[in-house]
């Protein structure tokens, strides 16, 4: 395909009970986002934001955030989903030929809201939402069948929230940075078996933007550009009993897909560091297996063997993942964000020495439905 690279990167700071409104959230990470390009609004002739009515509590949620990413006077969507799907949307349109540059924003401020609630309504209505069915309780059920199918432990889906929580103590944008150990995380309260306080991602509010450019535009840029070397995205089947839950067909379609793009044979072996969305400990080791990392039923060992720790081999999560800051919609272009800092060796505390290539991962429905990957480089190809 054509070039296209990441010229620039926003974010805010995620925490819970964040006073600002959604518009002020999405300027403060556009303005961000531009300057980190050394670019003007005048330069952006394409936006895409990211919205959910239900998220926002309020129809036609774009409308919110329209002005604030900079789109009065020039082209503008809305896509409602996660931030790596609204990201791979500006992708094909900087492709078209149509657009030099793009930003896509994303913005949540989910503690305005009850969770629980919101992500019942993603249920069927007839079978499964009168259970009273939300992201723990569904995830439960998954991490259960997960775990029974291949012998993966409690103890080593504790390992990545010690791993990450600890990562998240080198990340100022982190939500929850934490010192704990493998029995903290065993002691911590149960919230729907197998499934404990400590595994899951905090409710967090924030914003995120980036900007892609086409080859052209993105030699103009002030920093390094990042360039796109693979994209796919990939649904699997809405409920949950039409699918398998013990492994993602999904992601492993996806993954394939941007792989062969990219010209990856062996990820764990060609990949540097890799920021993937773990909004639940157990699923860290899943997204091992369906990425490729490693075989499936093996992502407990692989978390076990330290490979995926800071100074591993392959580095997943050195920002803290999702358990240390979980704005919904806005995670997975966060994941993106993050892994351009690697790139740009901009990432501080928590940089990946050296890192060349990155991997970028994002999800949106019920226990991982649909999954995007995205592939990135500081080399062209």
């Amino acid at each position: 395909m054509d070039k296209v690279a990441i010229i620039g990167v926003g974010q805010t700071r995620y925490e819970r009970g964040n006073t600002k409104s959604f518009a002020e959230l999405v300027y403060e990470v556009t303005r961000k986002a531009l300057d980190d390009a050394g670019l003007e609004l005048d330069n952006i002739d394409n936006v895409v934001t990211t919205t959910n009515d239900f998220y926002d509590g309020r129809t036609i949620a774009c409308m919110a955030v329209a002005e604030a990413s900079g789109s009065y006077g020039r082209d503008a969507t809305n896509v409602e989903g996660d931030g790596t799907l609204s990201a791979f949307y500006g992708l094909m349109r900087t492709l078209s030929g149509v657009y030099d540059a793009t930003i896509v924003t994303t913005h949540c401020k989910m503690s305005e809201g009850n969770p629980r609630k919101l992500f019942n309504q993603a249920f069927d209505p007839i079978y499964d939402r009168i259970l009273g069915m939300d992201a723990i309780s569904s995830s439960a059920l998954q991490a259960r069948a997960y775990m029974d199918r291949y012998g993966v432990t409690e103890e080593q889906c504790a390992m990545v929230s010690v791993k990450n929580h600890a990562n998240a103590r080198n990340n100022p944008y982190a939500h929850v940075a934490l010192e704990i150990t493998i029995d903290d995380v065993m002691k911590s309260p149960m919230l729907a078996e197998p499934i404990k306080r400590l595994d899951i991602s905090p409710i967090s509010d924030g914003a995120c933007a980036i900007i892609l450019a086409t080859e052209e535009r993105a030699r103009k840029s002030a920093k390094k550009p990042v360039w796109v070397r693979g994209v796919a995205h990939c649904t699997d089947a809405y409920r949950l009993g039409e699918r398998d839950l013990t492994y993602s067909a999904a992601l492993e379609t996806a993954a394939k897909k941007a792989y062969k793009m990219a010209g990856i044979r062996n990820p764990f072996k060609q990949i540097d560091v890799a920021e993937v969305y773990d909004a639940f400990s157990y699923m860290e080791l899943m997204w091992y297996e369906g990425l490729g990392f490693c075989d499936r039923g093996k992502g407990g060992k692989l978390v076990e063997s330290g490979k995926t720790q800071m100074g591993g081999e392959l580095p997943v999560n050195p920002s803290g993942g999702v358990l240390s800051a979980h704005p919904v919609q806005v995670a997975g272009l966060a994941r993106i964000a993050e892994a351009v800092l690697q790139l740009r060796g901009e990432a501080g505390g928590r940089q990946v020495p050296g890192a060349k290539t990155a991997l970028a991962h994002g999800i949106t429905g019920i226990c991982g439905q649909t999954h995007c990957v995205w592939v990135l480089s500081n080399e062209e190809a």
